[in-house]
């Protein structure tokens, strides 16, 4: 009789390669400390660019980036894209409308002046509201980053109706100032002007909670403005903790957080790729605090802990990068709750079927330059910055923010403090 074992064992060997996973992404490397005073930035002139044939392009809205239009043939248009100074992080934003005299069928190429490379799946729109990812088979990226400066193309086609293209699907602050306005609808959430930016728009946070500030929280996000996924987490986190839940509902009696969903309003509001308007890394000013935005929060977390005698406990930053990754600090440290972190990833991703968190912890026993370290140094809290994919898709995302949350209010409602 035909022995079925052997047979078996290599099906399963096959199978056991062709389902190991890929390798965890590395993440950045080292955080280089850059100088944090201002330096001069590129401003966009916002106009209507002529492209010929009747094509018009602009770049006259809240989170346009589009600097320059050329026709190079009846089927091709060339636009650039460049960035709001240098040296800059490769991850350039792009934000424009387009329109016809007539119905035109083209190509765009994007160019970034040698300067970086396309990184964002590009997404349309007919109102500048509601956005979706445009048809695979009309845009061409090259695979080898390499060759992606001046060679990726979309086809459109356009009419006298006007279409939005840009990077990701929210464009603007206006969304932002949207969200803020719904959460302040609960009667427990409060908000607070903590200062201006170096244009005038107002820094603000939302206070959520009817505690006594003796064990508090902080959120942020959008230090760097096109970082969308990142937002996206974070709504979903501090949706589940204003929720009417039961855990919510105690966990608000107990703790009072603090968000600022907005770090950079300047950055979102002028199409940045990274900087503020004062030509700054916002995640790289939290040593000197050169910068209105980290100077503001800074002084709020100080002031708070001592006009209350109370302390932070827990800390996030939200961002967005290539794939999912959590930077988390040295976990020999120990701050006010030592392990609450790396339990809250584990527990929360457990949740997610297939997922397996990807967790950096630094190796490092110094206070850096990034908020993540400003949170713990400075505070103790236990903090870390999760860095969500640009293409994760969204429910994911939704259940990343709120299993986090539901976790953490889980062993935070059960923590008795001294």
């Amino acid at each position: 009789m035909f022995d079925r074992k052997p047979a078996f064992i290599v099906f399963l060997v096959l199978l056991l390669i062709s389902c190991k996973s890929t390798p965890l992404w590395e993440g950045q490397g080292p955080i280089q400390i850059i100088e944090t005073e201002d330096k001069p930035i590129q401003k966009q002139n916002q106009q209507v660019f002529d492209a010929g044939n009747g094509v018009f392009f602009s770049n006259q809205f809240d989170g346009a980036r589009l600097n320059q239009v050329e026709r190079l043939n009846d089927t091709l248009i060339q636009i650039t894209i460049l960035p709001e100074n240098e040296p800059i992080n490769p991850s350039p934003w792009y934000g424009f409308k387009i329109w016809s005299e007539k119905s035109e069928d083209f190509w765009i190429q994007f160019s970034y002046g040698g300067i970086g490379f396309h990184r964002y799946f590009p997404k349309t729109s007919l109102d500048g509201m509601n956005f979706s990812n445009v048809d695979s088979v009309n845009f061409f990226q090259p695979a080898s980053e390499e060759r992606r400066p001046e060679m990726s193309f979309l086809r459109i086609e356009t009419s006298p109706d006007t279409l939005w293209i840009a990077a990701q699907d929210r464009v603007g602050t206006s969304h932002v100032q949207d969200w803020k306005e719904s959460i302040l609808e609960h009667e427990f959430v409060e908000l607070i002007k903590i200062g201006e930016s170096k244009e005038g728009r107002a820094l603000e946070i939302l206070k959520i909670g009817n505690a006594d500030d003796q064990e508090m929280l902080m959120v942020i996000s959008m230090q760097h403005p096109p970082e969308l996924t990142g937002f996206l987490a974070m709504q979903a986190f501090v949706e589940e903790l204003c929720s009417d839940s039961p855990a919510a509902i105690k966990f608000r009696k107990k703790y009072n957080l603090y968000v600022m969903p907005q770090m950079n309003p300047d950055g979102v509001a002028n199409g940045h790729w990274r900087h503020n308007s004062g030509g700054i890394d916002l995640n790289r000013d939290w040593i000197n605090f050169n910068q209105p935005e980290t100077k503001a929060l800074s002084q709020f977390m100080e002031s708070k802990v001592k006009e209350s005698g109370g302390k932070f406990v827990f800390a996030a930053d939200f961002h967005s990068t290539w794939e999912d990754i959590f930077y988390t600090n040295n976990e020999e440290l120990e701050g006010n709750f030592p392990g609450l972190i790396p339990k809250v990833i584990k527990k929360s991703s457990k949740r997610i079927p297939g997922y397996v968190p990807n967790i950096r912890p630094n190796e490092g026993v110094q206070r850096s330059v990034t908020s993540n370290s400003y949170f713990f140094f400075v505070h103790q809290a236990e903090s870390m910055t999760f860095e969500v994919g640009d293409n994760t898709e969204r429910e994911i995302i939704q259940m990343k923010g709120q299993f986090l949350a539901e976790e953490l209010m889980k062993i935070l409602n059960k923590k008795k403090w001294k």
